[in-house]
């Protein structure tokens, strides 16, 4: 560290730029690996240099500037809340770069100006730009979302200078530019619904907060409509259920039904671009080369109806019953996803949608079960295991929730369910999601369909399946269920002269033992209040069937 000091602090000839610059790069680089305790004692010399430099009049070929800008947020990084009092240095240089307008000019057919194409209204234009100012401006813009993303609430003070410098650049001609103007808007807001919840907003209150989502979610829908490339159509679409997340709450249902008719387009868009690409494999000159480009433009594809999927299990989560209208009108551009001819990426999003509706809106979603639920059956069985998990889970919320709309399907969806449990690979690392789901939905018809199954049979062969250990948000609901059928002494769980307590036992000693893992905090007292219990009742052999170190475990456990 001395040396690379000593080089930032003495390397000042135009000549030694590129040293001073690289300097700056690697200072920052330590900083981060060894972590902002061991680097306290450097850092104030450093941050002190840069921005001294950063102050200086530097030749716009110099590359100090953008290194200076890629140290700082590096350095930001490694000391956090730490680097709050350099901002006010740092901002307003950013602030000058990311608001640089590179200079374009239309060069002759034989010029050798460095050359960009971009796209304007369908017109395609050859113009030549000074990519080194170009290379800032998107430099200071990833910056900006950097220092946003990680001072979180302290980056407050400068989002009214911010906001206005990077929402115009959501439509900017460059894809570069776009994509970290995008990646800042989520941050953006979460840092001033931060401020405002921990009284750091200088004043300001929760209309704030409402004004600049009504600020960024409008632009990033309408940047949105007229983004041209496939890739960065998803990353808008991420960013904007990253506000919805932060700030849906607040939404005008004019704001919803706006987003709502820009994802009827993007999902028709995609569609169409499907299409062109599947006539494109029957052209005779088609390719590997042209095979592998439409591989990757699929990619993409599959990433913005990902993300559809995404931002309509927010507003769902969000709005819950007031938003079936809106569902009722994509429910043309979405059944079709169930098709065979579809990718399992496709289904599994429409029924993680459907399952979303179900368990938001309750009584106010029978009225889709009819239609759905025979999807979500067939699907139980599909040869994509994130396709069965997700298919397995619906069946799991509509049991818990579905009442007599549920009860005349409860025998298939046993059938159903038994086929996944029953998998000779159903623990696999690729199925254990989907059975672990299968094994929560079994426990949901116990538990809510008792009277329509064959509960002497069903409930012992739920217990058999226990514990799971894949899903670990099922595995904390599951085991809580377990032990609250215990403390109720469920007859048919317990069975007759209490002949399943062994398993219980084992099941109940194997996720005390797995510690958080498997069960909540709550679960576990339980758990060991109830295993208290047995040691009164219980016989030796109970206890020695279990393994050597659970054995040990619980020991440890029942005697504190």
């Amino acid at each position: 560290m001395p040396y690379l000091k000593a080089i930032l602090v003495n390397a000042t000839g135009k000549s030694n730029h590129m040293l001073r610059a690289k300097a700056m790069e690697c200072i920052s680089f330590v900083g981060m690996a060894v972590g902002k305790e061991k680097f306290r004692d450097d850092a104030k010399q450093v941050v002190e240099v840069l921005m001294s430099l950063q102050g200086s009049q530097m030749e716009t070929d110099d590359p100090t500037r953008s290194y200076i800008l890629q140290a700082s947020a590096r350095l930001c990084k490694c000391l956090g809340q730490d680097f709050l009092p350099y901002m006010s240095v740092v901002m307003l240089p950013l602030l000058q770069s990311a608001q640089l307008k590179p200079d374009v000019t239309v060069p002759s057919a034989d010029s050798d100006n460095e050359i960009q194409e971009y796209d304007d209204d369908s017109t395609v234009k050859r113009i030549g730009i000074k990519t080194s100012v170009l290379e800032e401006k998107v430099t200071a813009c990833n910056m900006i979302c950097c220092f946003a993303a990680e001072l979180k609430e302290g980056f407050f003070p400068w989002i009214d200078q911010v906001a206005p410098t990077l929402i115009p650049l959501l439509k900017f001609y460059f894809h570069e530019v776009r994509k970290a103007a995008v990646s800042a808007m989520p941050e953006l807001l979460r840092s001033a619904k931060l401020a405002v919840e921990k009284g750091l907003a200088l004043g300001r209150n929760e209309s704030y907060v409402k004004q600049l989502s009504d600020y960024i979610v409008p632009a990033l829908v309408e940047a949105l409509h007229k983004e041209p490339d496939t890739e960065i159509c998803g990353s808008m679409l991420d960013a904007l259920n990253e506000c919805l997340q932060i700030s849906g709450w607040l939404l005008s249902e004019r704001q919803v039904r706006f987003i709502v008719d820009e994802i009827k387009q993007v999902i028709t868009a995609s569609s169409g671009r499907k299409r062109e690409r599947a006539e494109r494999t029957k052209a005779e000159d088609f390719d590997a080369e042209e095979g592998e480009l439409l591989k990757k433009e699929n990619e993409h594809e599959e990433e913005v109806f990902d993300q559809v999927g995404e931002i309509l299990g927010t507003l769902i989560k969000t709005f819950k019953a007031s938003f079936l209208p809106f569902f009722d009108e994509l429910a043309s551009y979405l059944t079709p996803m169930w098709g065979k001819d579809k990718t399992a990426e496709e289904r599994r999003i429409v029924i993680c949608i459907f399952d979303d509706v179900a368990e938001q809106c309750l009584e106010a979603a029978l009225k889709y079960y009819d239609t759905y639920l025979p999807f979500l059956l067939e699907a139980c069985n599909d040869e994509n295991s994130d396709v069965r998990q997700a298919a397995v889970y619906g069946l799991g919320v509509c049991a818990e929730f579905g009442g007599a709309a549920f009860k005349p399907l409860v025998g298939e969806a046993l059938s159903r369910l038994n086929v996944v449990i029953q998998h000779p690979n159903a623990l696999q690392p690729d199925n254990v999601m989907a059975y672990d789901n299968a094994v929560s939905a079994l426990g949901k018809i116990c538990q809510f369909h008792r009277d329509s199954i064959d509960s002497a049979q069903v409930v012992p062969a739920w217990l058999s399946c226990l514990p799971i250990k894949g899903d670990l948000i099922e595995a904390k609901a599951v085991h809580d269920q377990l032990c609250s059928m215990v403390e109720m002494s469920d007859r048919e769980l317990l069975g007759t002269n209490n002949q399943y307590l062994p398993k219980i036992v084992a099941v109940f000693a194997e996720v005390v033992c797995a510690g958080k893992d498997l069960a909540t905090e709550q679960t576990i007292s339980r758990m060991i209040k109830l295993l208290r219990q047995f040691q009164q009742t219980l016989l030796p052999s109970t206890w020695s069937s279990l393994q050597p170190q659970q054995q040990l475990a619980l020991q440890s456990i029942l005697s504190s």
